[in-house]
């Protein structure tokens, strides 16, 4: 392996298994129902959710990475040189391998992601192809304060790499939040550049999510398959099915997991009875205007430096910095 990769560490801040039941049975507890959607991301949900990214319904991928491939160098300039590059929740690193072709002599590359095979995957091929770029991969979940690795060298900038429109499975106060703990990771100088879905018709969105080959619904009834290994429950996926409608008035899809029929779950010891037609949330996917956003980081003590967008201004790609700061 590179000589230049670190040894995997991990941040151990991820729910221990025998803490998995008891969110799980507090969700579903709720009223309405609702389950975290990090449960998505077992093997078999990130495998899934890279097919999803290659549907073709899911513009979002598509639209970043050729924003990426056709202003990757002006991003870079913008960034600037001696940069240590801090990912959340990496996965494969497609979108990466773009960025670290640009930036000029980065300081460290690492990746935050709470699934251990995909992170040993991307590592081992970013490493092959980038054998100069330090790796200091970090097992963790992004939304937890993290214990970054010391770079091997100081660097003029940490920045704070989100690409996708994860921020958008968030609700605001939950982004404010996040983007407050990301500004205090990247210190006095450093930046955030994430990824931002814009607002836009509603059948393009709606489709996004209810692709025709249906992987978005196998996707998201793997979360069920999840929950039954995880804490010994019995959901039987023939009885629910996936649901994802656009909200206007709160600018999110919304997707649930929804029972086709009135039935009772063992879930550990609880007993958890739905109703036919009983819809249990399971994410937000919120969409963005450019004032929206800027309002937001704004709420996060951030102000927006550029902003890039795909040829059809379907997607962005923003860099923050701390309001006030110098250019």
């Amino acid at each position: 392996m590179n000589s230049q990769v670190a040894d995997f560490r991990d941040d151990d801040r991820r729910p221990p298994d025998n803490l998995v039941l008891e969110i799980v049975q507090r969700g579903l507890r709720a009223s309405p129902k609702r389950l975290p959607s990090w449960l998505f991301y077992d093997e078999r949900g990130s495998h899934l959710f890279e097919q999803i990214c290659e549907q073709p319904e899911y513009y979002l991928t598509r639209c970043e990475i050729s924003l990426m491939q056709a202003l990757g160098p002006q991003i870079a300039q913008t960034l600037g040189p001696d940069v240590r590059l801090v990912e959340y929740g990496s996965g494969h690193a497609i979108k990466t391998d773009i960025l670290l072709q640009q930036l000029a002599a980065p300081v460290a590359y690492v990746p935050v992601e709470i699934s251990p095979e995909p992170l040993r995957l991307s590592v081992q091929r970013l490493a092959a192809r980038f054998p100069h770029v330090p790796m200091q991969p970090l097992c963790a979940d992004f939304t937890k304060p993290l214990r970054l690795p010391i770079s091997p060298r100081a660097a003029r900038r940490t920045v704070i790499y989100f690409p996708g429109s994860t921020i958008g499975n968030f609700d605001a106060a939950e982004a404010a939040t996040l983007l407050r703990k990301m500004r205090s990771e990247m210190g006095e100088s450093g930046g955030i550049l994430i990824g931002v879905d814009l607002k836009k018709d509603v059948a393009l969105l709606e489709a996004a999510y209810n692709d025709a080959a249906g992987v978005t619904a196998e996707f998201t009834l793997n979360m069920l398959a999840h929950v039954n290994r995880a804490t010994g429950s019995d959901f039987n996926l023939a009885r629910f099915r996936h649901r994802a409608r656009y909200n206007p008035m709160a600018g999110r899809i919304e997707t649930h997991i929804v029972s086709t029929a009135e039935q009772n779950v063992s879930v550990g010891r609880q007993l958890v009875r739905f109703r036919d037609g009983e819809a249990m949330q399971v994410e937000y996917s919120c969409k963005y205007s450019l004032e929206d956003f800027a309002a937001l980081a704004h709420r996060a003590g951030l102000e927006v430096r550029n902003v890039w967008l795909d040829p059809e201004g379907m997607f962005s790609v923003q860099y923050l910095v701390r309001a006030g700061a110098a250019g």
